[in-house]
């Protein structure tokens, strides 16, 4: 079942900005410790995931032969990279709420581990991923028909699957919130996104504009502005989600 909203359902941007800013500068270093820490951990992921895809890139099928290693390590890193970014996520996001109520997060508050919020995270994102791919799918399908009938209607699915990924982006720009403070299954998850967002769709636009922004002018500063650019984006995202959704932990991610 969908939220229903208990926030104002009015979206202010600026407010959010501000909000946002205000919730990570009551916690600075803890914020950007933990997001240190949590890169640490991910880079040795990382590198597995590149390690293996290269070697099975170089080995010649003809050959016959098994790469079980090369195999081994893209498994193990794929997992051990998905475990950390939702760890990471989870501590970040519970920390900003802590913030944005008015508390100074502990560091005990990142780096505690929630399996049910990170499962809850990683089942919302594995649907919006079926639903990108089945849209995607349907439009090549439908472009290619289209497409041997005359080159310019082939451009109409493409066209259209365009505006549809861009407005569903939007509507499910709070997705990591709705997860974690909002609702306890992934369907319900997408629908809040639907039906909260739509109305202040606009809104919601503007909002990711502003932070895409942000993240241009932090990326001239290098690793260093990027660093501290995305603690802050989640506070902004998550003062937003608090504006359009309300304040209320639904799921107990604080408890």
């Amino acid at each position: 079942m969908a939220l229903t909203p208990t926030g104002s359902g009015r979206l202010q941007v600026l407010q959010a900005v501000e909000d946002g800013w205000a919730a990570f500068c009551r916690a600075p270093w803890a914020f950007l410790l933990f997001e240190v820490l949590a890169g640490a951990i991910l880079l040795p992921f990382l590198a597995l995931v590149g390690l293996g895809a290269g070697r099975l890139g170089e080995v010649p099928e003809l050959l016959g032969v098994h790469p079980t290693g090369a195999w081994l390590a893209l498994i193990v890193g794929l997992i051990g990279y998905v475990i950390v970014l939702l760890w990471a996520l989870v501590g970040l996001t519970r920390a900003a709420w802590l913030a944005l109520g008015g508390h100074k997060p502990a560091f005990a508050d990142f780096v505690r581990w929630d399996p049910a919020a990170a499962l809850r995270l990683l089942g919302s994102a594995l649907l919006l991923a079926i639903v990108v791919a089945v849209v995607g799918a349907a439009a090549s399908l439908l472009g290619l028909g289209l497409g041997r009938i005359n080159q310019a209607l082939g451009a109409i699915p493409v066209l259209l699957v365009g505006i549809f990924y861009l407005w569903l982006a939007i509507t499910q720009k709070f997705l990591v919130q709705v997860s974690l403070l909002g609702s306890e299954q992934p369907l319900d998850t997408l629908r809040s996104g639907f039906s909260v967002v739509n109305p202040s769709w606009g809104m919601v636009l503007w909002l990711a504009v502003v932070e895409a922004v942000l993240q241009m002018i932090a990326a001239l500063f290098s690793y260093g502005g990027l660093l501290v650019v995305w603690p802050v984006l989640i506070c902004i995202s998550t003062a937003a989600y608090r504006q359009l959704f309300g304040a209320d932990d639904r799921t107990g991610l604080l408890s």
